[in-house]
């Protein structure tokens, strides 16, 4: 079994996400040799106010 954890800003649409997962398990699968059933995909999204970049919130920042 494998298992992939994605941690990504929330925010994206659904099907982005769908096509994500599943060009992720594609690619797992092919190169790993896993049955495509066993790959496991886990993404967690993070509000923009819970993440930072050179000491400043992504909240914070123009145009966010």
């Amino acid at each position: 079994m494998v298992v992939l954890k994605v941690t990504l800003l929330e925010g994206r649409p659904l099907e982005k996400k769908r096509e994500l997962v599943r060009r992720l398990t594609e690619m797992a699968s092919r190169l790993l040799g896993e049955p495509y059933e066993e790959v496991r995909v886990i993404l967690y999204e993070v509000r923009r106010d819970q993440w930072a970049a050179g000491g400043v919130l992504f909240a914070d920042k123009e145009g966010a």
